[in-house]
């Protein structure tokens, strides 16, 4: 799916040599003070516009924008939420979000019988 490739690229494309320490392109964007952390919120908005289409709900479409807004807010301090953008990985979290829903929804389907 293009949204995981996407949330993969931002979130887990590369590991630290030696651990099991996964960051992406979120992470070094954000290294450039308030400009990166500003412009991978634009991804995010990405991410987040295929929610609604898809048919997530409106409280986990509200829970998608927390998890875009603490990234961003916390990514604005300078190193620490470097770290933090390691840990937290909002986009992944976002996409999981949208693709568990899809798949309920479809599970519903079929047990429904509208396949």
């Amino acid at each position: 799916m293009k949204l995981e490739r996407l949330s993969e690229l931002m979130d887990k494309a590369f590991i630290i040599p030696g651990t099991n320490i996964r960051f992406g392109f979120d992470s070094i964007v954000g290294l450039v003070p308030v400009i990166g952390d500003t412009l991978t919120v634009g991804v995010s908005g990405y991410i987040y516009s295929f929610a609604k289409p898809s048919g997530v709900p409106w409280h986990k479409r509200m829970q998608m924008l927390w998890n875009i807004f603490i990234d961003w807010l916390i990514g604005l301090i300078p190193l620490l939420g470097d770290i933090f953008d390691v840990g937290f990985k909002a986009n992944s979290k976002n996409v999981d979000i949208i693709i568990k829903h899809v798949k309920s929804q479809q599970h519903n389907d079929f047990i429904d019988g509208n396949q």
